[in-house]
């Protein structure tokens, strides 16, 4: 498939409210990713190489994130204008402590958390119960906590995960945490076996996740540069999945040197064939959609697991208007 032509994209803007707007010529921003370049920052990277934010008026800068930066502090900070946040724990934990950051935009419908297990081991997610799970310290703070208390699964049947496969393959009777793209796909290459795959979103672990974070006096006081931010990466992300994606992998391969194509084309058949972008409400109303009744059933789910803090105003933590309407469907084949 093509990208769309200028006109084309130009018609997908006129039905927003800002992205046309000729005071926006080329005003420069920059997005911070939150790990390094990846197939799943991808439609980010579609969009600054096929033209989709420079067509509503944006030079869009791209740096990467990982072990030693904290892009979003320095979002906090204003020295980037946009972020790359994680799922909605992080939008929620910025509420409690009076962060004025915002999410507009959910990349991902489904979180790409998996747990993963030897084939004959669990087959199902029940059976994950009757293993021995190497989850790492955040996770266990986080989205374990609610499989304990959704599920039954318990603080014993735990082992702390140090991001060494090792344990895992030593011992047939152990889980493991993962990656949707990363670990199955070094199982696969190192041990030759595809694990069982099992991801949280599919046993309702409903947050959104790869959000698009801005502060709130950027979204107050300049709302077409977020307008057509969101317009832009939501183009590209149709067309880095749909599409003709070289130059955007070509990009993320030049920017991460640890980065292969084989990596990069795994990742994009996972994220198709489980539905972490183009899913669920996406179907109908289109990539990057959020939904306030999804966000707050997340958020009484993390209550109820002990997670978050009751009374936090989680309305905050995020603003639909510029998602939800449409925008690049029939860009889906």
């Amino acid at each position: 498939m093509a990208f769309p032509t200028s006109s084309k994209r130009l018609a997908l803007c006129a039905a927003s409210m800002f992205c046309a707007a000729p005071a926006l010529s080329l005003t420069p921003v920059t997005f911070g990713t939150n790990w390094l370049p990846q197939a799943e920052h991808g439609g980010f990277y579609q969009s600054v190489a096929d033209g989709a934010y420079a067509e509503c008026g944006l030079d869009v800068t791209i740096v990467s994130g990982g072990p030693q930066v904290n892009n979003r502090a320095l979002l906090m900070a204003d020295r980037i204008q946009f972020h790359m946040g994680g799922d909605l724990l992080q939008a929620f934990n910025a509420i409690a402590e009076d962060i004025p950051v915002v999410s507009v935009m959910a990349t991902f419908q489904k979180h790409p958390q998996v747990i993963i297990a030897h084939p004959g081991e669990a087959d199902t997610w029940e059976d994950l119960k009757d293993l021995t799970l190497l989850i790492g310290d955040n996770g266990f703070t986080s989205y374990y906590q609610w499989m304990i208390a959704a599920h039954g699964f318990t603080a014993e049947q735990r082992e702390p995960y140090t991001f060494n496969p090792a344990p895992f393959l030593a011992d047939t009777r152990k889980g493991m945490q993962g990656f949707l793209s990363s670990e199955p796909y070094a199982i696969l290459s190192e041990a030759g076996f595809m694990p069982n795959v099992f991801l949280i979103a599919d046993a309702g672990y409903s947050t959104y996740a790869t959000t698009v974070e801005v502060m709130r006096n950027t979204l107050e006081e300049r709302p077409e540069v977020v307008e057509c931010f969101v317009t832009g990466s939501i183009l590209g992300w149709y067309n880095y999945l749909y599409g003709d994606n070289a130059a955007a992998n070509a990009m993320i391969l030049e920017a991460n040197p640890d980065m292969t194509q084989d990596k990069i084309d795994f990742a994009i058949e996972m994220m198709n064939s489980e539905g972490i972008v183009d899913s669920g409400d996406a179907l109908e109303y289109g990539i990057g959609v959020m939904r306030e009744d999804v966000v707050e059933g997340f958020y009484n789910a993390m209550v109820e697991a002990g997670v978050v803090e009751e009374g936090i105003d989680w309305t905050l933590a995020i603003d639909t208007r510029f998602v939800g309407q449409g925008l690049g469907m029939e860009l889906r084949p």
